[in-house]
């Protein structure tokens, strides 16, 4: 879950949204069913979690100012992959649904059943938009409209 956050997110913002996400669970743990699944129920918890910290940056003004060199972190402190790829940086500019489903499928490893659990969605819906995801990224990052 904590991957799925930090790749949604970025690390900053996913630490905060793993602990809301733990208490927001401890909460509504004795109303659920005892058959449910609970791997995808903290995730659709975690899931909205996201949704709300990225309606949250919305409302913020983002902060124009430049920063001395001095302030940034020592190199020494490698960031996960995830975390420095420009890739990711792109997934958490998609649309929301494409957005979660990518995160959910490469960060968290969840099949597409699983996936349309999560964002109660069915598994078709879940797969299109894994693919239309994927096909904004490769037109962004290739620079070329893919063919039809």
């Amino acid at each position: 879950m904590l991957r799925f956050l930090i790749a949604s997110l970025g690390r900053h913002d996913a630490d905060d949204a793993f602990q809301e996400t733990f208490l927001s669970a401890l909460r509504s743990y004795e109303r659920l069913p005892p058959d449910s699944n609970l791997r995808a129920w903290v995730l659709t918890i975690a899931h909205r979690k996201a949704i709300d910290v990225h309606r949250g940056r919305e409302r913020r003004p983002t902060p124009v100012a430049e920063l001395d060199e001095s302030a940034a972190a020592p190199p020494d402190v490698p960031k996960p992959d995830h975390e420095q790829s420009d890739l990711w940086k792109r997934v958490r500019t998609l649309p929301p649904r494409q957005r979660a489903v990518l995160t959910l499928r490469h960060a968290a490893g969840l099949t597409h059943a699983e996936i349309a659990a999560v964002l109660d969605c069915s598994e078709e819906a879940a797969r299109r938009a894994a693919s239309d995801g994927l096909k904004t990224l490769r037109e962004e990052l290739l620079d070329v409209p893919a063919s039809a």
